[in-house]
């Protein structure tokens, strides 16, 4: 059996640039699967993408499936054969509809009894049979919010196919899927060389496509494209400003790249290098140029996708394209600056935030009124707080913020200090929006740091006040990012604040805006909730988290802690016995009303073990409240961990639940006094092995 690689090739209209990934991934993922599950041997599928074209390879591919063993199971034998041992119609039927004689079929015994058996084997078949609709079902399968459909076919897809190569080896696969029959013709570059040519064998795909200008392997072309663009920065003496996002989005654009270097008047520095840069890589996908300070400089480069021998032309022309956008930028910023944000206020008065929570100039009043909350708790400047908070939202009214989204912030920075606000004002405004994605820097300033927080719970509790909760994967008003920011930023600067505290100061700010009861609760769940996700990136396991969030701290920091220390005592050898202690504690006192425990009577105690373990807790409490009054859970857990040798002896010598009523709440009494002191750094009877 010879095994041949096989290449799959959709030839298409411009794919959108931003899915380009997800489709050829999906598509490989799908074809590998479906041979997987047809049981035909490869070694190793990859796929291959441009902006014209989805492929995938396949190498060393079986020509047909492995053939079969079937079993199928018949009638139960009491019903298969009468009295006489007869097969009855029923047996003979089935026998019938696999084409075998009643008298060839085994019996399959079990301890539920015994059936008729039939086994046989089924010829695999070619590949050639079985990849038209391989291909067909790996297709529909593809995540295509919006197909469309062209000319005057049913068919659709995400944009307009063209070809469908098929080769299997040198041979060509017969196919008609989604109504383009497979040939050896592949598109070439759009513009260089020939337009098409023929694949005469699968193995030829990628060096033929090369010749026929297409880099075919987009993870070749994005590494050729970032080489050449570092290449061409440092001749130029700079850093080229690419990110991942970027540098994958004008790998989807282009099919054979080449760098090229262009540049813009000096008079358009004047405007915040944001504000271009942005329009450079967000609107004509540019790699600007900044040196070693991180000033913009007025170069940048492009990506053709062209080759000539008069790059001149294309140049200018990327020149002529780019100046417009940035003469408008600066056009803005030289109309924004007549106005003062603090001007703007009443302009907020005329947007809205959300319907039943009033407007953008409301928010920012509630912020400024939190965020001075949050800087008197923080012993920090309230007035400077105050001020940014009531300034947060104006730059959303100027021109530039208007034309362009993702400079808000920033641009409320420059105006202010143009304003001449203070440094710790004008930062604010910038880094309020601060942690924009994961991983994201956080506000550097407590100024900053009192606006951020007071943005994001101001948001938390509006939303949730109105019932308008996030649902699965919906969440319009991004409430888990903003939980999330307001974790990490409490924590990564150990903050000592109280969600009890913002959440509450909030709610007050809304008035009669907010349905009330239950919102702070509802909110602080919701905002520990995001601890889980947090933690189980960074690898810690769920019962450690778990054992934390049943005690429910509210101060973020404290959260932290917690988990830190309980993952350590994991480690300690202790922790597994006086885990399963006090899972069998929490069971005895879950079936007894904790309410109807009373006070502890020494005079009851008549047990030696009990009397120690009296004696031990009433020790140790008093250092492990002290430990964590300065949040020492690691400290407390280990003082605790001393307690395994009396807790093992009391529940090797002492019944709790006997007959007499006020010794056997005495002895809960002492169970609770342990569950309690415990649960002062978290649940560990939720700990696992």
């Amino acid at each position: 059996m010879n095994l041949e690689n096989l290449l799959i090739e959709i030839g298409t209209e411009e794919l959108p640039p931003k899915s380009l990934v997800k489709l050829a991934t999906s598509f490989a993922s799908s074809v590998e699967n479906a041979l997987l599950a047809a049981e035909i041997q490869f070694s190793e599928v990859t796929w291959l993408a441009t902006p014209r074209r989805l492929a995938v390879s396949v190498k060393q591919l079986s020509p047909v499936q492995k053939d079969r063993l079937i079993e199928k199971r018949g009638p139960a034998v009491g019903v298969a054969f009468d009295a006489e041992g007869k097969p009855t119609q029923a047996a003979l039927g089935w026998a019938r509809s696999n084409n075998v004689n009643i008298e060839d079929v085994g019996r399959l015994k079990t301890d539920k009894g015994e059936w008729l058996l039939y086994q046989g084997s089924e010829k695999g078949l070619p590949i050639k049979t079985t990849l038209p609709d391989i291909i067909e079902k790996a297709l529909s399968s593809l995540p295509i919010p919006k197909p469309m459909r062209w000319g005057a076919g049913s068919i659709q897809f995400i944009r307009p196919i063209h070809t469908l190569t098929i080769v299997f080896g040198s041979e060509l696969v017969p196919a008609n899927v989604l109504g383009i029959e497979s040939n050896r013709l592949v598109m070439g570059h759009r513009f260089l060389g020939e337009k098409s040519f023929l694949l005469n064998h699968a193995d030829d795909y990628v060096e033929e496509m090369r010749r026929h200008f297409v880099v075919a392997d987009y993870n070749e072309r994005k590494e050729s494209i970032r080489a050449a663009v570092n290449d061409m920065a440092l001749k130029e003496n700079a850093v080229a400003d690419m990110n991942e996002e970027l540098l994958e989005e004008v790998t989807a654009l282009v099919e054979w790249p080449v760098a090229m270097t262009a540049s813009f008047d000096n008079s358009f520095l004047e405007v915040p290098k944001e504000a271009l840069i942005y329009t450079m890589k967000g609107d004509q996908k540019y790699f600007p140029l900044v040196d070693n300070r991180g000033k913009l400089l007025s170069r940048f480069i492009f990506i053709s996708n062209i080759e000539t021998a008069h790059p001149a032309l294309i140049i200018s022309g990327n020149e002529k394209v780019i100046r417009p956008r940035l003469a408008d930028a600066q056009f803005f910023f030289a109309t924004d600056r007549r106005h003062t944000l603090e001007s703007r206020l009443d302009s907020l008065d005329s947007i809205l935030f959300q319907k039943q929570l009033g407007t953008l100039l409301d928010k920012s009043k509630r912020i400024a009124d939190l965020a001075g909350s949050i800087a008197a708790l923080l012993n920090q400047d309230i007035a400077a707080a105050a001020r940014a908070g009531l300034l947060s939202k104006t730059d959303l009214m100027t021109n530039m913020v208007m034309e362009f989204p993702d400079v808000q912030g920033v641009m409320g920075m420059y105006y202010a200090k143009l304003d001449g606000e203070s440094e710790e004002v004008a930062n604010a405004l910038n880094e309020q929006y601060k942690p924009r994605f994961s991983g994201d820097s956080l506000p550097t300033s407590p100024v900053s740091i009192a606006v951020a927080l007071a943005d994001k719970i101001d948001t938390l509790v509006g939303i949730f006040g109105i019932g308008q909760t996030p649902k699965g994967d919906k969440d319009p008003f991004a409430l888990r990012r903003a939980a999330i920011g307001v974790l990490r930023i409490i924590v990564e600067n150990n903050l000592a604040l109280d969600l009890n505290t913002l959440v509450e100061s909030s709610i007050d700010s809304f008035g009669d805006k907010v349905i009330r009861q239950g919102l702070k609760d509802s909110v602080i769940d919701f905002i520990l909730a995001r601890f889980k996700a947090w933690y189980l990136e960074q690898g810690v396991t769920v019962d450690v988290i778990q054992a934390v969030l049943e005690v429910r701290p509210t101060k973020p920091a404290e959260f932290a802690a917690r988990v830190d220390a309980i993952q350590q005592f994991k480690l300690n050898v202790s922790a597994e016995a006086l885990a399963a202690a006090n899972k069998r504690v929490a069971n005895i006192l879950s079936k007894n009303s904790v309410e109807l425990i009373g006070k502890i009577e020494t005079s009851l105690l008549g047990d030696e073990a009990e009397i120690r373990l009296y004696e031990a807790l009433n020790h140790t409490q008093r250092e492990v409240d002290s430990l964590v009054l300065v949040s020492d859970y690691i400290g407390a857990l280990n003082r605790l961990a001393e307690l395994r040798e009396p807790i093992d002896n009391f529940f090797e010598s002492v019944m709790v639940m006997v007959e007499d009523e006020t010794v056997r709440k005495n002895r809960l009494g002492i169970l609770l006094k342990l569950r309690q002191l415990f649960l002062s750094c978290g649940d560990i009877s939720l700990l696992s092995k």
